[in-house]
């Protein structure tokens, strides 16, 4: 029995398929931080901020600015509250809630680092006007 030089070839191609999908899996349900700070970069500004709050349905849980849910947090005043100048606790929230409180219901949106840039100006300049 002689081999060609097919037979390499169809061994490997499922093994090749296998890893693009995974890496594709991988992209869809954990993108990299630098994924997602490629594809969804915004220009970080409190109107974009209300804007991803929007998009994002956050008042479908939490009350932002008297407006909105209460099954969550109220997030009015959320940014003086907090303790934090730099809002680093804030920040590492929305980047990955369930590595803060690995129960909680809070789903990890993927937000870029300037989506949660923008959504943290929102909250900042929505409680300096509260103040």
């Amino acid at each position: 029995m002689t081999k060609t030089k097919e037979e390499p070839m169809r061994r490997f191609t499922p093994l090749a398929i296998v890893l693009v999908i995974g890496i594709i899996l991988w992209f869809v349900l954990a993108p990299p931080r630098f994924w997602l700070n490629m594809t969804k970069s915004v220009t970080p500004s409190a109107a974009t901020g209300e804007q991803l709050v929007v998009e994002y349905n956050c008042r479908q849980c939490h009350r932002i600015g008297g407006e909105g849910a209460l099954k969550a947090p109220d997030l009015t005043g959320i940014t003086q509250r907090a303790g934090d100048p730099a809002l680093v606790d804030l920040r590492l929230w929305l980047r990955n809630p369930k590595a803060v409180k690995p129960n909680t219901a809070m789903p990890n949106f993927h937000l870029s680092d300037s989506e949660i840039e923008a959504i943290l100006l929102y909250l900042t300049a929505l409680d300096s006007q509260g103040s």
